[in-house]
């Protein structure tokens, strides 16, 4: 476990710390147990909560009981069981799932919108239901009162799906090309559409009409100076805050948050990254707001805009999850770890792990190292660089393969590093002596000023004759380049040779 302090508010990261690869042998995984203190002492909030490559989405069911995560690769999903803290199943899926919606209070009915137009329904043995629409989806959500699922997309139409009836109803036709994001008001019954056009659509499914529309665009543009294409202020988050409130976040990085009776944003919080805004979660108890972007989760006083706290990681984040009225936050990301982080200051922890209330009054702050500490993860090019031979280390078994590279030996890593730069030190120093020595022969040796043309020849004739290059006679002979000796040529060789018969 790792805590830091932002502002004097204590975040603790229950994802830090060792973790074995999952290809270790079990007598391994013990004798590594056995001897290494920081494995032993690490916290391991739910048993493997993780994806083999990177995690999408993370949702917490109605009941409290389950947390059902999506990722890849290859594409899937796990359902984790609180009351064990342990999996519970992990299923696979033939494309990877964009969003899913919760049908029931636990995880006995579930439906997934993958990036392949399809719809996947599953329920409690596994897959039931599998159909596809018409057009790609980006996000869905389903209305109770009706039984209807709502999926939008880039498209204009609004897809109706009735899980009573089993079949499509007539779509609502919006007046944007693409809808990016939609989400429900529970209180009175209606649906949000966030457009790319920058507007935010009010569905009545009652009446099957569009009953308002926000123009939040207009309230960035005012905000901004130089508008393209690229940093137009599309919608890309949308989620209520009650039956009155609701949260905006733009393509351009800001979250605007509005009372649905005003037109007009009472809070306009820009992220100053020029990020597209993922995720917008709130806190009724301390009237926090969760705007997060793939690089940053900033918490910040809705009232004010005054931060609170924020999160990085190394990791590109994809989705945020805030576990009801307690302070424990899951974020999916770019890594196997789906990460952990629990604030006390922002509520206490679940039911299923009081254990963290009275842990963590007691911590205190303490440097942790990062993932498989024990092992290092390499490429072709480092082990070329190092000198090594490729196969001959896979046949002793030495290197694991990984992805794009190879998991290595930490210490083995260590050693071989500091034999290569002993040499390395050795090859440096050798070279600076022979510089030195010439430079120092160069200081020591005057050569004469010597002609542009014919320079061996005028260096012989000074050795013998010092005063041929002072003749005006021969001046021409080492100043004009059409006196220049080709010591390639016929005649040169034919008399070179002569010459040298006469002298022996």
């Amino acid at each position: 476990m790792e805590v830091f302090e932002y502002d004097n508010v204590k975040i603790y990261n229950l994802s830090c710390g060792k973790s074995l690869p999952e290809w270790l042998s079990e007598r391994k995984r013990r004798a590594l147990l056995k001897k290494d203190v920081d494995l032993r002492r690490r916290i391991e909030l739910i048993q493997d909560f993780e994806m083999p490559d990177i995690s999408t989405s993370v949702k917490v069911t109605p009941d409290g009981q389950y947390i059902i995560a999506t990722g890849i690769y290859k594409p899937r999903v796990k359902c984790f069981d609180v009351n064990n803290l342990s999996q519970k199943f992990d299923r696979c899926f033939d494309s990877e799932a964009i969003t899913f919606e919760l049908l029931s209070d636990d995880y006995s009915k579930l439906v997934f919108l993958q990036c392949d137009r399809y719809v996947e329904f599953h329920v409690a043995h596994g897959r039931h239901y599998r159909l596809r629409i018409p057009k790609y989806g980006r996000d869905m959500k389903y209305f109770l009162p009706t039984g209807d699922l709502f999926i939008v997309g880039v498209t204009s139409d609004i897809y109706r799906l009735n899980l009573v009836r089993g079949q499509f109803l007539t779509p609502f036709v919006s007046e944007a090309s693409v809808i990016n994001k939609c989400a429900i008001n529970k209180e009175y019954s209606l649906v949000m559409c966030g457009t790319k056009e920058g507007k935010v659509e009010c569905w009545d499914p009652r009446c099957r009409n569009l009953i308002g529309t926000l123009d939040v665009a207009l309230n960035c543009l005012s905000k901004m100076e130089n508008v393209t294409s690229e940093n137009f202020p599309s919608i890309t988050a949308l989620n209520m805050d009650g039956p009155l409130h609701m949260g905006v976040g733009t393509a351009n990085g800001m979250v605007l948050l509005y009372d649905i009776r005003s037109s007009e944003p009472y809070m306009v919080k820009d992220h100053m990254e020029r990020l597209p805004i993922k995720d917008i979660e709130f806190n009724k108890k301390e009237n926090i707001v969760f705007s997060m972007n793939k690089s940053i989760l900033k918490m910040w006083d809705k009232n004010s805009g005054k931060p609170y706290a924020n999160i990085e990681t190394s990791s590109e984040l994809n989705n945020l999850c805030v576990v009801p009225d307690t302070g424990l936050l899951f974020i999916a990301n770019e890594k196997p770890k789906i990460l952990t982080y629990y604030l006390p200051s922002l509520g206490p922890a679940p039911k299923w792990a009081s254990f963290l209330d009275s842990l963590t009054e007691e911590l205190e702050e303490s440097n942790v190292e990062s993932i498989y500490d024990d092992y290092k993860f390499v490429t072709r090019s480092d082990i070329n660089a190092l000198g090594l031979d490729l196969d001959d280390l896979v046949k002793n078994n030495l290197l694991r393969a990984y992805m794009h590279g190879y998991f290595m030996d930490a210490r083995f890593y260590n050693k071989i590093k500091s034999a290569a730069k002993s040499f390395a030190f050795k090859e440096y120093r050798q070279n600076r002596i022979k510089q030195t020595i010439e430079s120092s022969r160069r200081a020591k040796i005057k050569l004469p000023n010597l002609p542009k043309v014919n320079q061996k020849l005028a260096l012989k004739l000074m050795n013998s004759k010092s005063n041929v290059l002072k003749d005006d006679r021969f001046r021409k002979l080492f100043l004009n380049e059409d006196y220049e000796i080709d010591e390639n040529s016929e005649e040169y060789r034919l008399i070179n040779h002569v010459a040298k018969r006469e002298k022996n």
